[in-house]
């Protein structure tokens, strides 16, 4: 796992942004249409965020953060910390916390929560420690999803939508939340009008 105070340098790291799109959506077909995407605003926005928390300018940068999400619909904390090759597809209501940590090569869609379990737990751990999740790389976490508190998802895992992981899950997991149960068809000559008109709003 690295992370981009350990990787190239920031020039380097956003055309890397770039190409990872081209290489993992196939309905991108030009750099120049990437430069829409929500999710290059986003990163782009936290790679230079990410620098400045470090460098001791909070407030800049938990504005720039927020004035990402504002643009983005994707909120990612300035102080967590993302590797290489990182891709939100459909990037809308993403949340990435403080103390996150994300490996690289790294495929998020949209709605997935990496955060704490809830304040009210969070105020019981000691000062300074992680509330967070850890994602190893080329991990993938499918639509929808929340991985919550400060548990590890071990590399080359797979999260399915709609799954909520409160506990470790070591390398090459797969996780999926429960499907839809199909039921008998429902017989509408049984059903009074006003329960029918009830359930066809």
């Amino acid at each position: 796992m690295t992370t981009c105070e350990k990787g190239p340098r920031l020039r380097a790291l956003l055309a890397e942004d770039i190409a990872t799109v081209l290489a993992k959506d196939p309905a991108a077909s030009s750099r120049a249409e990437v430069l829409l995407y929500p999710h290059i605003h986003a990163l782009w926005t936290y790679r230079v965020a990410h620098r400045l928390w470090r460098r001791g300018h909070r407030f800049t940068a938990r504005a720039l953060s927020l004035l990402a999400r504002a643009v983005s619909g994707i909120e990612i904390h300035p102080g967590a910390r993302i590797g290489r090759r990182f891709f939100v597809d459909h990037g809308t209501a993403v949340v990435i916390g403080e103390t996150v940590r994300i490996g690289d090569d790294v495929m998020l869609y949209h709605q997935v929560t990496l955060g704490s379990v809830g304040w009210w737990k969070d105020l019981r751990r000691p000062a300074g420690s992680r509330r967070h999740p850890v994602v190893g790389d080329r991990v993938i976490i499918g639509t929808g999803a929340s991985v919550l508190g400060p548990v590890t998802v071990g590399s080359d895992s797979r999260v399915g939508a709609h799954a909520i992981v409160l506990d470790d899950l070591p390398p090459h997991s797969r996780v999926v939340a429960p499907t839809c149960e199909v039921l008998p068809a429902l017989d509408t000559g049984a059903v009074p009008e006003p329960a029918l008109n009830q359930l066809a709003s």
